[in-house]
């Protein structure tokens, strides 16, 4: 069993023409590949969802801000076919970035607002980068629906807001984070941390889970961040690049968790910067904060 690969928006266009002639409905998942199972999570999404799925494989030079981390993102498209072809995805779209930004490229899109703060005030661009090839994404598929996954919330929120404001005609839909059994957010970039690190790794969503409880007990942020800081560092990562409690619906700064919000963090283990986030509902009860937060 493979899956059919498309390497131009013209083959691309023909499999999806095909499919739209016969009415049915097209869910395309954005991934950069290293697929892993969070991945896999929005491919199975989608497929529940839309009648075919094309799961899309491009690394991104846009989004990247170092030249080194862009060489050393790990490119495993044939491993990814292998592990798309038993889920029953339909279509794997991996253009040459030639392709994609062809000579003489000069439109870059650019989300204010939910891009700012956060990701953004440490990536300069990136937003820019991810918000300039998903739109070409979803105009070269043309599909009805997008899986997205909430460990980036930040990124989800500019493709929300990037969707919205130019009209693009299509359904965004975000799924929960998937986690490791000790917690860790699963990531491509996991592979980074050395046997000491990644033993270290789940302390994250452990002092995250820990804060989401006060939170939603109606603490105050600031000294719960203060202390979760700490907590972090205490636990072996070397930095605390971000550590905010922000508003779920629009990303604006809270003080206290009086309306739903989001427990968003960035922190280095080494030269490995992980991202993770965890919802907050106020008012909720010690035992229930947990499970709401994973379900957020």
């Amino acid at each position: 069993m493979s899956i059919p690969i498309a390497r131009t928006v013209a083959e691309l266009r023909m499999a999806v023409a095909g499919w739209r002639q016969n009415g049915l409905k097209v869910a395309v998942v954005p991934t950069m590949g290293a697929l892993r199972e969070g991945h896999l999570s929005l491919v199975r999404a989608a497929l529940a969802k839309a009648d075919r799925v094309i799961v899309t494989l491009f690394v991104n030079p846009k989004q990247f801000n170092s030249a080194a981390d862009l060489a050393a993102y790990p490119r495993t498209e044939h491993d990814d076919a292998v592990r798309l072809a038993p889920l029953g995805a339909h279509l794997l779209y991996a253009p040459n970035a030639a392709d994609v930004y062809p000579e003489g490229f000069a439109t870059t899109i650019s989300v204010s607002g939910v891009s700012r703060g956060l990701c953004g005030a440490f990536r300069p661009g990136h937003f820019d980068g991810v918000a300039t090839v998903v739109a070409k994404l979803f105009l070269q598929t043309r599909a009805d629906l997008a899986f997205f996954g909430e460990k980036d919330f930040q990124q989800l929120h500019v493709v929300r807001r990037l969707v919205r404001d130019l009209d693009i005609p299509i359904e965004i839909i975000a799924c929960p984070t998937v986690r490791e059994a000790d917690g860790l957010a699963m990531s491509s970039r996991n592979v980074r941390l050395s046997a000491e690190q990644r033993l270290a790794a789940p302390r994250l969503a452990e002092v995250l889970s820990a804060s989401v409880e006060r939170l939603s007990a109606g603490a105050p942020a600031e000294l719960v961040l203060a202390e979760a800081r700490l907590a972090i560092l205490a636990a072996g990562y070397d930095e605390v690049e971000y550590l905010e409690l922000r508003a779920d619906q629009d990303l604006s700064p809270l003080s206290v968790a009086d309306r739903p919000a989001r427990l968003v963090v960035a922190a280095w283990l080494g030269a490995t910067r992980l991202i993770d986030n965890f919802g907050v509902l106020p008012g909720h009860r010690k035992g229930e904060v947990l499970a709401a937060a994973n379900a957020a």
